[in-house]
């Protein structure tokens, strides 16, 4: 399915497809390290989280579907030094689409009056920060020029979703994370291991852009 995916970098094949029913939480735990650090589903623990919003923001780089992810740096608050989706925290007074497009401005450098809204994906307990993450989809019609934080960004990483979506991109490896032996999931892009609440976010991003192109194609 990989060269499907290259799609010259029009927004109409994506309108609509994270708008309907979403498998949830079941591919998010594809890519959940394991054991997972509590298995509270975000019902449970809504009201009592922090939200986040997230963006994931797609956009065209040389007629290749790519999405942009960044490395935090040592001097953010938590989950210093890892790869993550841009976002942050929900201020007052604003809905958590809002909070994703203000962090993506803050960490990216980015104008987001002028992107596309696609949609939204289901939202992700994080239970070692006890953060609600909630995804908003968006597409940018030309590659946006990055002029990321330096407080807040060590790297911007550009990944092809045909990178991504591609089965050899998914690994498996155990590490000492928190004093623990854990068998962890990730995404490898070049150097890079896409992991945790990233990778799962990514996970149903992926399957439901697998579900729709699987239908376009005639293979499901």
């Amino acid at each position: 399915m990989g060269r499907d995916l290259t799609f010259s970098g029009c927004p109409e094949v994506l309108r609509g497809i994270f708008t309907g029913p979403k498998p949830g939480l079941k591919a998010q735990l594809k890519m959940s390290p394991r054991p997972r650090p509590g298995t509270r589903p975000i019902d449970e623990v809504r009201d009592g989280c922090s939200r986040a919003g997230v963006l994931v923001l797609l956009y065209p780089v040389e007629e290749e579907l790519t999405l942009v992810l960044t490395r935090r740096t040592e001097e953010v608050e938590i989950h210093q030094r890892q790869i993550s989706l841009p976002g942050g925290r929900q201020e007052e007074g604003e809905t958590l689409r809002q909070a994703a497009l203000r962090e993506a401005r803050e960490e990216l450098g980015i104008p987001t009056d002028s992107l596309e809204i696609l949609g939204e994906l289901t939202p992700l307990y994080v239970p070692t920060s006890n953060y609600c993450i909630y995804p908003t989809v968006a597409y940018a019609s030309d590659r946006p020029r990055f002029q990321p934080a330096p407080k807040e960004v060590a790297e911007v990483i550009e990944v092809s979703l045909a990178c991504l979506i591609d089965p050899q991109s998914v690994r498996e490896e155990v590490w000492n994370v928190r004093g623990s032996e854990v068998l962890v999931v990730y995404y490898a892009f070049g150097n890079y291991k896409i992991w945790g609440a990233t990778a799962m976010v990514l996970a149903e991003f992926l399957e439901i852009v697998k579900m729709y192109f699987g239908r376009e194609n005639g293979r499901e």
